[in-house]
């Protein structure tokens, strides 16, 4: 199958696939819950991709050149037998690498059965050390020991763990140094993520956002960090590493280093609509093709449309403007 590459020369490399919107937490730069209260109606099991589903789109993706998945949600744990799931998904041809996106709650009762079917990398959301903070960000007041148990849990079963860490200026910015080097001395990558205008409920501005440079700075004062070469094309993260113990720390700048000129990333909703960017308006219905019956080779041609139609580069273009005006689907339903 020839290569796909978009307006920009960009190829598809990494699938996001979001298996549910529902998520046991109201992290405030997520899913508030102001908005995403106990009444609010997340979607119904129909209207969810079926694993089967899931699995022949991965396929279709993987003969497109996608290279990564990550299963994401919502919260992903949440959904029934995801075991199962991610066990299809590491047998597809062409697939090299899955990984888990999840804010650990449910973590300990489902590891081992990931861990079992092969799953070997999880992304963990922790944003503080601190139980008022943390519990203040992720609206339920869940405390970081028990989801700092459940990362020594997973990690003692095999996994590589990777923490990512949203800064948000006024909230949690005096954490920045307790976990980098909580998670330093454990050998764990931290990942700053700069506070980002996704959906437009989270009371985005450009004066709420702690740059990687400040960050860096930050750090600079009190460890020795070093550069670390990129692993691969596209990679999100600019990875540093610590100079005395080799463990790694890394930021995510979709705010003030723009990395749209390398992005490969597509996302499919947990509805079946595909999104060629964390800011978009709104997806291509696949779901509906799925299920008029149409052939893998029509769900081919679909895709490869979309894709080499795009040309999204948002947070080149961002402004406070548009990031108020433009109405952009929430990271709780299109996965982060």
């Amino acid at each position: 199958m020839s290569a796909m590459v978009d307006q920009l020369g960009r190829p598809i490399r990494d699938l996001r696939i979001s298996v549910t919107d529902r998520c046991n937490f109201r992290c405030t730069y997520c899913m508030p819950k102001e908005i995403f209260g106990d009444d609010y109606a997340f979607l119904p099991k129909d209207e969810l991709l079926s694993f089967e589903e899931i699995e022949r789109f991965a396929q279709i993706f993987a003969d497109l050149g996608v290279k990564k998945l990550r299963v994401t949600g919502g919260e992903p744990l949440m959904r029934k037998d995801i075991s199962i799931l991610v066990g299809k998904l590491l047998k597809i041809d062409g697939i090299e690498d899955v990984g888990l996106t999840t804010n650990a709650v449910l973590l300990r009762q489902h590891a081992q059965a990931l861990y079992d079917v092969g799953l070997r990398r999880l992304n963990i959301s922790l944003d503080a050390l601190n139980p008022e903070v943390f519990g203040a960000i992720n609206g339920r007041g869940v405390k970081p020991d028990f989801i700092l148990s459940n990362i020594d849990f997973a990690q003692k079963i095999g996994f590589e763990i990777k923490v990512n860490m949203v800064v948000e200026k006024g909230v949690n910015e005096s954490e920045i140094i307790p976990m980098a080097t909580y998670f330093k001395e454990r050998g764990i990558m931290l990942r700053f993520i700069e506070f980002m205008d996704v959906g437009n409920d989270n009371g985005w501005s450009f004066e709420k956002v702690i740059t990687k440079k400040e960050i860096y700075h930050m750090l600079k004062e009190i460890y020795n960090i070093e550069p670390a070469e990129q692993h691969y094309y596209g990679e999100v993260a600019k990875r540093y590493r610590y100079q005395d113990n080799g463990a790694e720390v890394g930021f995510i700048t979709s705010v003030s280093e723009s990395f749209c000129s390398t992005c490969t990333r597509a996302r499919l909703s947990s509805d079946g609509k595909l999104f060629t960017c964390l800011f978009a308006s709104d997806g291509f219905d696949l779901k509906a093709l799925i299920r008029s019956n149409k052939t893998d080779e029509a769900l081919v041609e679909s895709i490869r449309k979309v894709w080499e139609r795009r040309a999204d580069r948002y947070s080149d273009e961002r402004t406070e403007q548009t990031a108020k005006n433009r109405k952009k689907i929430g990271m709780g339903y299109i996965g982060g």
